[in-house]
């Protein structure tokens, strides 16, 4: 009789902990959502005219934001190629969705040229510039990793790596997605016009 109780007894408490678990990942999968609902990255970098723009003025459009560098060899005009794709492919619809290239080496695309660099690829493309403390504000809202490596191959004598997604962001500001590099235009293009 006492075996028979102890056995009904662990049953309980194993049974009790089971649901409290699924309780718990229950309610942690859900703070996670509003977590990731609550994200909203912003910037304020200069345009190549010099004027400050802000992520707070392409409120009620989608972004797709992109940080990179005039001088990268494969990531980022891949990316841009991509990129440009999309705006062709949607058409009127284009006018919802502002492009947005975010230079990770100010200075020097600033003096190579970024917003002939970034309409070489499509003109709706908008190059940004800051200083060196806005561009870390940026990433750091972004939640992307940057930084200046030598390389006594290339001109000047150094690159930059840097995280290679495509991000969206909805027309509230809020981070909707990241984009894979790699991640091909009609893909892009069919997640955006679901979103419409």
């Amino acid at each position: 009789m006492r075996l028979r109780n102890l056995q009904i007894i662990l049953w309980t408490a194993a049974i009790v902990a089971t649901v409290a678990f699924f309780a718990l990942r229950w309610s942690s999968a859900g703070m996670q959502d509003v977590a990731d609902a609550a994200f909203s990255p912003s910037f304020s970098l200069a345009d190549s005219e010099g004027t400050q723009r802000t992520s707070e003025e392409f409120r009620g459009k989608f972004l797709l934001v992109f940080f990179g560098f005039t001088n990268c060899p494969d990531v980022c005009p891949t990316t841009l190629s991509e990129v440009a794709q999309v705006m062709d492919d949607l058409g009127p619809d284009a006018a919802k969705v502002q492009p947005i290239f975010v230079s990770i080496d100010p200075v020097r695309d600033r003096r190579l040229g970024l917003r002939e660099y970034t309409e070489a690829f499509h003109p709706a493309i908008l190059g940004l510039a800051g200083t060196d403390a806005d561009t870390e504000a940026a990433a750091e809202s972004f939640k992307i990793y940057f930084a200046r490596e030598a390389d006594a191959a290339v001109a000047d004598g150094y690159t930059m790596s840097h995280s290679p997604g495509l991000f969206l962001i909805g027309p509230d500001g809020v981070w909707l997605r990241q984009f894979a590099y790699g991640t091909p235009a009609v893909e892009i293009l069919s997640d955006l016009r679901s979103r419409f």
